[in-house]
């Protein structure tokens, strides 16, 4: 019993030990918790403090950049060059190479455009041009010249890359370098998605002078086409610049400009130049002389424009009515998509006019095709996307109706710029719905002064006919969806034999 009762009291006495030893215990840990926690404090408040150095340093740094850039501005804007100081009233003055003056008299370019005017000489004396004209005036013969001039001493292949933004602009550039370097021995090839890899590549392999491209397809020939470079390219042109700074164009213009010489001549032109212009540095351009003959927004004083209310569901029939109006001149129809575009032209054709298409769902020979029949005159209406407003020069439309009104503004200024061009009048008509308003505000606010608004047809005859326009809209539908239809098919089929 003895025995049992000491056990018993020395456990009495170990208790408090051990409640000392857990209370011990949790003050350590609690201590050891605090510590931690003023640490990962103090950690944090390091963090933050370093932060907010670092967002000052940044702030610092980014109005340090803008200062630069204002002062680069201001002396950018002490080279540029206005109409008023334009001293060149012939080609002759230029002092270009008999050959070149010839060609130009041929073609019956009897005096420089303003923007030529401007820009030739700078870019004859080497310099980088950055060119700023209204469309129609003339900017493909002001940097054509002075590389045919340069040219003409140099005699090397690969020697120029123009990059456009569609294949439409590709082609038309092309043919002006053709022309005016006809009697020179100028070879020039036309690189744009849509044709046959391998015929661009045995294209290529003739070593060209001249290549006037989109950045898509020329970025693919440099990947994929075996001893095609351009290390020695001497001049770089991107025309309608603004777009070709877009992102999409960006990624393929960026590896274009990796592999190109940075010891260059580069221009750039463009109608239109907006906040993008900070980009214009990854062109590398070494002191750039602007040229600018035109505002930021502006169309041609000889075009006439205006707006016609239209009433909800009998658009088709207003532009109808307008394609009756005008009927025998030249018009250009611009819709917002590819299935308005190709849908408009039926409706156009069921009606009994002359329509063709022009969009991105066409291939490349039926594009070429359709502005071949429009150019000629054998189809008097184009019905086109925006694929068609840039740069396209077509002298003789006579309208341009915006079936859809655009949701940039300076794709209006571009599609009302196919027409009053070269110094003759033209006339542009806006179909606006209650729907578009926003947008045609929007538009008006950009140019700076309200459109007259055109009044409307009678009723009586709108009523009579649209029952013809609506019927004929049926079966408009019905032949689109069987052109996309068969599209697709194509499509799968395509596919298919590449899987076999």
């Amino acid at each position: 019993m003895s025995v049992k009762s000491d056990t018993v009291s020395k456990h009495k006495v170990r208790k408090p030990e051990a409640k000392n030893d857990v209370k011990s215990l949790a003050e350590k840990i609690k201590a050891s918790a605090m510590k931690q926690k003023q640490e990962k404090e103090e950690e944090s408040r390091m963090a933050k403090k370093q932060k907010s150095a670092e967002k000052q340093e940044k702030r610092e740094k980014r109005e340090e950049r803008s200062k630069n850039e204002a002062k680069q501005d201001s002396e950018d804007t002490s080279k540029e060059v206005t109409v008023e100081e334009s001293k060149v009233e012939s080609f002759s003055e230029l002092n270009l190479i008999p050959e070149l003056l010839e060609t130009i008299n041929e073609m019956k370019f009897t005096k420089p455009t303003p923007i030529q005017a401007e820009a030739i000489p700078h870019a004859l004396e080497g310099k980088d041009i950055i060119g700023l004209a209204q469309t129609g005036s003339g900017k493909t013969a002001a940097f054509a010249i002075p590389i045919l001039q340069s040219l003409w001493d140099a005699q090397t292949p690969y020697f120029g890359l123009v990059l456009a933004p569609t294949r439409e602009l590709a082609y038309q550039i092309k043919e002006t370098f053709d022309a005016l370097g006809s009697s020179m021995g100028l070879r020039t090839v036309c690189i744009v998605g849509g044709m046959d890899m391998m015929d661009q590549a045995r294209d290529l392999m003739r070593r060209p002078h001249i290549l006037v491209a989109t950045p898509g397809r020329i970025m693919d020939h440099l990947e994929h086409t075996k001893g095609f470079s351009l290390k020695n390219l001497k001049y770089l042109v991107m025309d309608e610049a603004d777009r070709l700074l877009d992102m999409d164009f960006g990624p393929a213009l960026d590896k274009i400009l990796k592999v190109i010489p940075t010891q260059r001549t580069t221009y750039l032109f463009s109608a239109t130049m907006t906040s993008k212009v900070e980009k214009l540095q990854r062109a590398s351009l070494h002191n750039p002389v602007k040229v600018a003959v035109s505002t930021k927004y502006q169309t041609a004083d000889n075009l006439v424009q205006s707006m016609m209310l239209v009433s909800d569901g009998y658009k088709n029939t207003y532009l109808i009515h307008l394609l009756n109006e005008f009927v025998g001149k030249s018009i250009i129809v611009f819709t917002r998509t590819c299935a308005h575009s190709q849908r408009t032209s039926l409706l156009a054709r069921i009606l009994g006019f002359s329509a063709v298409p022009l969009h991105g769902q066409l291939s490349q020979s039926q594009r070429l095709g359709s502005l071949n029949k429009f150019k000629s005159g054998k189809s008097n209406i184009l019905v086109a996307t925006d694929v068609a407003a840039r740069g396209l020069d077509i002298p003789s439309v006579d309208v341009v109706i915006n079936y859809d009104i655009p949701t940039d503004s300076k794709a209006y200024i571009h599609r009302v710029g196919r027409t009053a061009r070269a110094g003759k009048s033209g006339k542009s008509i806006s179909l606006v719905t209650q729907y578009d308003l926003e947008l045609y505000l929007r538009i008006e606010n950009v140019l700076g002064k309200k459109l007259p608004k055109d009044p409307s047809p009678p009723r009586q005859a709108l009523d009579a006919l649209h029952v013809h326009v609506d019927k004929a809209t049926a079966e408009a539908i019905r032949q689109t969806k069987e052109f996309h239809d068969k599209r697709r098919k194509r499509s799968r089929d395509d596919v298919d034999r590449e899987e076999r």
